[in-house]
């Protein structure tokens, strides 16, 4: 059954509403939201009627699309997903998608090589061994690192065209620190992906000082139109050029970090360098001494700390000494009873 544009605009909006449930939606408020999208991507101002959306949640709910969408209304007033995990955007695909999939992978895959779409190549893989795996019903032959239960990726698409289409965003934001979230206006400029976990950075409204928002900790991402956006003039290659991770200090200067590398250990680092400024200074047989320029953040020591006893920092002297005082916190932790840690 075909769709159009517009039924798929309302359709991926009413999804994206029912699987927020941080929000009650009665069906007045779905019907301002849709008319909101509606407006946003196609310019359509004379909103939406209800028997319109009334007549969208039932075909949601049919098996004419394929959907089967879970749609229930609590308290005789409130629409939501009775499954939290269901989304339309997880339907298995017909043969018919894996047959215009195939020939998708099959075009992707000519530009491999090219060193403008060097970045499409992991991307044209997973898409290939999907698709090979869906058709075949067997287990996928490529495993790619991924976190299923990681919190806000469904806002990485809002996110993304808010770049794109250079708008504003009004996020609920709630920091692992604050108690209540706080509702704050973002001018996004790009998304940062650092161990699985996803970033919007940019600046925030009045505020001149490039943050990271975690996506994982907003609640809410919406559009706001009635402030003006605030482009970026940053390119982020030379933003994180002297940083490992996410967390940049635009007032502090790189610094030298001398780290010893056991034996066992250095392969790993060698094949897989903690930075690109990474060198070699030495060999020896008990390991390797490698130097890299970073600044000191967060992450640094997280990724120092991985290694255990296997690594050793030897300057700077004030980096050396935190991963020191560290590891003897962790080494008293393990010193105290098991007992020490559970509740009664």
């Amino acid at each position: 059954m075909p769709v159009n544009r517009n039924a798929l605009i309302r359709y991926k909006t009413l999804d994206a509403c029912l699987r927020n449930r941080q929000r009650k939606w009665t069906l007045d408020a779905l019907i301002e939201k849709v008319s909101e999208a509606l407006f946003e991507y196609e310019g359509i101002d004379k909103g939406i009627s209800r028997r319109t959306i009334q007549a969208d949640l039932q075909m949601m709910r049919s098996d004419k699309l394929g959907y089967f969408a879970p749609i229930v209304v609590v308290d005789k007033k409130y629409y939501t997903y009775e499954d939290p995990t269901y989304s339309i955007t997880n339907i298995p695909l017909s043969d018919g998608d894996l047959v215009r999939m195939n020939q998708a992978v099959d075009v992707l895959k000519q530009f491999k090589g090219f060193s403008h779409f060097t970045a499409l190549n992991e991307v044209v893989q997973k898409l290939e061994d999907y698709v090979y795996s869906t058709a075949q019903k067997s287990v996928p032959v490529i495993d790619f690192e991924k976190n299923e239960n990681l919190k806000g990726l469904h806002f990485l698409d809002d996110l993304y065209q808010a770049i794109i289409q250079k708008q504003a965003v009004r996020i609920d934001y709630q920091s692992f620190s604050a108690r209540q979230p706080q509702t704050l206006i973002f001018h996004v400029w790009w998304l940062k992906e650092f161990k699985n976990r996803w970033f919007a950075v940019g600046v925030r409204d009045g505020k001149g000082q490039i943050m990271n928002l975690a996506l994982d900790r907003m609640l809410t991402v919406a559009t706001a139109p009635d402030i003006d956006y605030i482009a970026s003039h940053t390119d982020p290659d030379l933003f994180y050029r002297d940083v490992i991770g996410v967390s940049v200090s635009e007032n502090m200067r790189a610094m030298k970090v001398k780290l010893f590398v056991s034996r066992l250990h250095a392969p790993y680092v060698e094949t897989k360098p903690l930075h690109h400024s990474q060198e070699i200074l030495e060999r020896t047989s008990e390991g390797i001494v490698v130097q890299i320029c970073v600044q000191h953040n967060f992450e640094l020591e997280k990724e120092i700390l991985g290694f255990g006893e296997g690594m050793i920092v030897l300057e700077p002297e004030r980096l050396r000494r935190i991963i020191q005082k560290r590891l003897q916190a962790g080494l008293r932790s393990y010193e105290q009873p098991e007992n020490a840690f559970i509740g009664d």
